[in-house]
């Protein structure tokens, strides 16, 4: 199915001719902070992150469970506010936006997938996925028709008035990608979307993935506890310790999984087939 270009809609500029400004740079997160107390406990999982992402890379995010990568992934989606520092889309702060914007940027500009589905289990996988364009104000037979459409495309085409809970794990998590695109939005942040899965419907999940962000000229970025997925993005990088740092030739992925012993994680991330 061929689709104009994903760009979002431009609501950082006032306008709504759906063209966000042309620059290689889509995101960025300048001195980025969050802080949360536990009592008298002071918890920092960001402490002063740079980051930047141009249009149309795949940049994975990996370290240790625990560590930040969820709360890193919800403020890019501006779904939580930092202690500090700015997000930039298209080079406009989202901490500028009114509430309205901020909706239409999480609504519109922004897909996410989580690890859980987080699907209605009682609706349609149609109508599950048509979710986004019905809280836009778009008509039900034309979020219906956009919804099918996706899941074709997620190759779950005449699978629409299944019900979720029908689903297998990995049909599921395909219908989740369908929901998070189908108001064609520029940026796409994954939250280990193939943790909950098996090896093989990972595979197939993130593979889907791949050809969707080619395909849909998509800005991606994910965060995976899993080393073989993370090589194939374009870029690495690794948190812990409240830093985020690019992983470089051979850095190692010891730490990624809170519940791996070090010597299970031999692989490096600069192994790229």
């Amino acid at each position: 199915m061929q689709r104009q270009a994903s760009t979002g809609v431009a609501v950082l500029n006032g306008a709504r001719s759906g063209v966000v400004e042309k620059s290689d740079e889509l995101l960025r997160a300048q001195a980025l902070t969050k802080v949360f107390h536990s009592g008298q406990q002071e918890i920092k999982p960001l402490d002063e992150v740079d980051f930047a992402v141009e249009r149309g890379e795949m940049v994975a995010i990996v370290g240790p469970s625990g560590t930040g990568k969820s709360t890193f992934l919800h403020l890019l989606a501006a779904l939580d506010t930092p202690t500090s520092g700015e997000v930039y889309f298209a080079r406009n702060s989202l901490w500028s936006l009114g509430d309205a914007e901020l909706a239409e940027y999480r609504n519109r500009v922004v897909g996410f997938v989580w690890q859980r589905h987080h699907l209605l289990p009682d609706f349609t996988a149609a109508e599950n996925v048509a979710m986004p364009q019905l809280l836009r104000g778009a008509k039900l037979r034309e979020s219906l028709q956009a919804a099918d459409a996706w899941l074709g495309d997620v190759g779950l085409g005449g699978r629409g008035n299944q019900r979720a809970s029908e689903l297998s794990g990995g049909e599921q998590q395909r219908v989740a990608i369908a929901r998070a695109l189908v108001n064609q939005p520029a940026l796409l942040l994954a939250d280990e979307p193939t943790g909950d899965l098996d090896q093989r419907n990972a595979e197939g999940v993130f593979e889907l993935m791949q050809r969707l962000h080619r395909s849909h000229h998509l800005t991606t970025v994910l965060a995976t506890h899993n080393p073989s997925l993370a090589r194939r993005a374009d870029r690495v990088f690794v948190l812990e310790h409240g830093k985020l740092a690019p992983a470089v030739e051979g850095h190692t992925v010891a730490a990624i999984g809170a519940t791996q012993t070090a010597g299970a994680w031999t692989e490096t991330l600069g192994e790229r087939g």
